[in-house]
């Protein structure tokens, strides 16, 4: 079970990986974009729409690094369903 500071450290670095996968890719998206997404999710589809922002092509290698980035994102940034809180500090 991660503590708060843990929390926000990984998300820190989560962030940072996203920035950089957006770089690499060309994206016209931002982390500000991703988070937005996140925060106000309605479904299944806002994972799907993230995934997207990524997507030029990638090769199999580079959608399964974004798959991660954007799953480990979603489970550590906020949701408004969740109160504002993340999936891992709502059920850790």
């Amino acid at each position: 079970m991660e503590n708060k500071l843990q929390i926000l450290q990984r998300r820190k670095e989560i962030e940072q990986e996203l920035v950089d996968l957006l770089k690499e890719t060309g994206s016209d998206f931002s982390l500000e974009d991703i988070k937005e997404i996140i925060y106000n999710e309605d479904g299944q589809d806002s994972l799907t729409d993230i995934i997207a922002m990524f997507d030029n092509g990638l090769g199999l290698v580079e959608l399964e690094n974004v798959l991660e980035i954007v799953n480990d994102a979603w489970n550590y940034f906020p949701h408004k369903i969740l109160g504002g809180l993340s999936p891992i500090e709502k059920h850790p």
